[in-house]
């Protein structure tokens, strides 16, 4: 009997932003967000990096078309790109990918900085709010808590949360 062949998985190019409270580093409070497509599904900013775009530039695009400003400070960003699979129900509105390759990038709100997630027509997130980082996985949907983790642990070994 034959062994099928492995699909090879197609990820779609991707930022994400872990997005710290001003008041960073003395409190450690991060930002999340309710997705209006996927109920009860917290999450961190992201989005797709379009063609020829540098992940940094996607970034600041992504922050100002889903959180309303991109007035933050890079603190550092995650060596490698990680990956995660949508699951069944998100996979098939997702279409032709199965997943995301993620580049993480921490930043820091900058004082007086002002969030707006309905500025575009088409809002992502319902609502939001700023947790601490050490409760984010109470909070966060199920299929990117193993990213999370990993992204994570990485910043709090290296002294930045």
């Amino acid at each position: 009997m034959e062994e099928k062949a492995k699909k090879k998985k197609n990820y779609r190019p991707n930022v994400a932003a872990i997005v710290m409270s001003p008041k960073y580093p003395s409190s450690c409070d991060v930002f999340i967000a309710s997705r209006t497509d996927v109920e009860d599904a917290w999450q961190f900013p992201q989005g797709g990096i379009d063609d020829g775009e540098k992940a940094k530039d996607a970034l600041f695009r992504e922050l100002r078309e889903e959180i309303g400003t991109d007035d933050v400070e890079i603190i550092a960003e995650y060596p490698d790109w990680v990956s995660y699979d949508f699951p069944p129900a998100i996979a098939e509105k997702m279409k032709p990918f199965d997943g995301q390759i993620q580049k993480y990038y921490l930043v820091k709100l900058r004082s007086g900085a002002k969030i707006n997630i309905e500025k575009h027509k088409h809002a992502e997130f319902s609502q939001y709010k700023f947790v601490p980082i050490k409760n984010i996985f109470e909070h966060v949907t199920y299929f990117k808590r193993t990213v999370y983790k990993q992204v994570l642990k990485y910043f709090k070994k290296e002294g930045y949360i």
